[in-house]
């Protein structure tokens, strides 16, 4: 695989990095990664069972989202989009992807944004390029793709955005496509995750839907459910 992408085997699972950025985990019990993609799936929960249909995930990396996903909507149609084809290959080898029935599209988000017209319950946005602490999103989003990212979302679904430093303007970007927002965040990460939609989200709701949640429930502890304040997109 080379220096950019390693396998490492920790006491609680087995973890994927990428040029230095920690990148996908499974572990060895249960699907609860108690890290950001426990976070970026969890609005799926705020969805009814009968809307949990299909799941569009752009930066499929090792497939921590999309196991979770699995876990919560077992029929669900999940499409995982990923750039790298080393990448894929490590997820099928150590990650046992292939057992997960993902749709696995191999291109850059942009194009794949630019072209596909189906539209998806819950559209995740993990897109990010750099080297280890100097991660960040791409130039290309939040503006011009978040809004084509949300053109996919079903009525009534959810758009979710992972972020950094680069959070307010995720924030800004995620409230002029959506009314109902709400921000989550995971004990010892600086990520700052969006969830919008045209339906209502209510941060109570959505952490007694985790609590009840088999797959989920386990990070509940770490897990922060807000409204976003609205100083919080200044900057």
């Amino acid at each position: 695989m080379g220096e950019r992408i390693r396998i490492r085997e920790t006491r609680g699972g087995r973890a994927l990095w990428i040029d230095g950025t920690f990148a996908s985990f499974v572990p060895h019990a249960g699907v609860a990664t108690r890290s950001v993609w426990d976070a970026l799936v969890a609005p799926l929960l705020a969805l009814p069972a009968a809307r949990r249909r299909s799941v569009l995930i752009l930066g499929l990396g090792g497939g921590s989202a999309a196991r979770i996903v699995r876990a919560i909507a077992p029929d669900a149609h999940v499409v995982g989009v990923e750039l790298d084809p080393h990448v894929v290959e490590a997820a099928r080898a150590h990650f046992d992807l292939g057992a997960l029935g993902v749709e696995i599209v191999c291109d850059d988000a942009r194009a794949v944004l630019r072209r596909e017209r189906r539209r998806f319950d819950l559209v995740i946005d993990d897109v990010f390029v750099g080297r280890g602490r100097g991660v960040r999103k791409p130039d290309w989003l939040p503006s011009p793709y978040l809004p084509l990212a949300a053109r996919r979302v079903a009525p009534g679904g959810i758009l979710v955005s992972n972020s950094i430093d680069e959070a307010p303007a995720v924030l800004r970007a995620m409230r002029r496509l959506r009314p109902h927002v709400l921000e989550l965040r995971v004990d010892g990460y600086d990520n700052r995750i969006f969830a919008g939609s045209t339906r209502a989200l209510a941060a109570r709701a959505l952490r007694a839907a985790v609590a009840a949640d088999a797959a989920l429930a386990p990070v509940l502890g770490a897990l922060k459910v807000q409204a976003p304040r609205r100083s919080a997109a200044i900057g």
